[in-house]
């Protein structure tokens, strides 16, 4: 249908609906029931499905109030004033603690678990949303973590180099465009479209990762100029952003599907990168210090020998 486009965000975890066609389309729920009415001037939602609260979690933990009930008539309210739902929608997870048996029994096999159906109803009329759920396996952790050891010591050791704060700093500009490109990437996957949507997001859900990002471009900048203190302040930015740009984002080395709309080996060498660069600058810095603190240390005086 012209304007009505179906996909899945935030890795798989939410579908979203976004209705351009002028027309009011249905989301049904798991008996049937309405549950969502996209409309041109916003999504409302059925407080009498049951739907409407278990969708509210991944886990679809949520219990129902006693008001909710399939075959009453629908009471509407606003959820949104823009015709985009996104929703959890349990027909395309897998919802047991447990891997289905084919996974269990080969979980380094990529494999189709099922195919899923979500339907709708434009008047009086019906259609479907279909899709798969695949199992994906995941990477091995410990490889990726190796290769951050191996990046992270490389770029330590230009601590020992004298004259390795041109590159620290380069290291430094280009590492806060990565950070800030991953958390940019987050917010796409999340079903975030327009550029000042996409600022709103950053500041509201990636806060940290774009502020350290931008405080390490800064000390770059900072120690291109040579000023006093550059070592500190590639430090304490590089510390800063391998944490709260890197580290928290750690699970994609451990994770077949990643929430980038790209490919997850580059969300993973972004990541790499990341932790790897931001902390070996900030131990080749505190090298440097050292080395600073060492040299300007006024030498012990020599006790003259004693005469007779």
């Amino acid at each position: 249908m012209e304007g009505l486009t179906v996909r899945a965000v935030e890795a798989g975890a939410r579908l979203e609906l976004d209705n351009r066609t002028g027309r009011t389309l249905e989301v049904l729920g798991y008996d049937g029931e309405p549950y969502l009415e996209v409309r041109p001037d916003g999504v409302y939602e059925n407080t009498r499905s049951p739907a409407t609260y278990l969708n509210e979690t991944l886990a679809g933990d949520a219990e129902p109030p006693p008001t909710a009930d399939p075959t009453q008539p629908p009471e509407w309210r606003r959820a949104s004033d823009e015709p985009v739902a996104r929703w959890h929608d349990h027909r395309t997870h897998w919802m047991s603690a447990e891997p289905p048996p084919a996974v269990r029994a080969d979980p380094r096999q990529e494999q189709r678990v099922r195919d899923w159906v979500v339907p709708l109803r434009d008047g009086v009329s019906t259609m479907e949303v279909r899709g798969t759920l695949d199992w994906v396996p995941p990477p091995s952790p410990g490889v990726w973590w190796a290769f951050v050891i191996i990046v992270g010591a490389a770029v330590a050791a230009l601590g020992l180099w004298s004259r390795a704060l041109p590159v620290l700093a380069g290291l430094a500009v280009a590492l806060g465009p990565l950070a800030i490109g991953y958390a940019v990437a987050r917010e796409v996957d999340a079903g975030t479209t327009g550029v000042g949507r996409v600022l709103v997001g950053l500041l509201v859900g990636q806060v940290w990762p774009v502020a350290t990002a931008l405080a390490v471009i800064a000390a770059g900048v900072y120690a291109f100029r040579r000023r006093p203190a550059a070592d500190f302040a590639l430090a304490m930015a590089g510390t800063c952003v391998a944490v709260f740009a890197g580290a928290a984002n750690a699970a994609v080395f451990a994770r077949g599907v990643v929430p980038v709309p790209w490919s997850p080996g580059l969300a993973r060498l972004v990541i790499l990168a990341v932790i790897a660069v931001g902390g070996g600058m900030a131990v080749a810095a505190a090298l440097r210090m050292r080395e600073a603190a060492r040299a300007a240390a006024p030498e012990p005086e020599q006790e003259e020998p004693a005469t007779s």
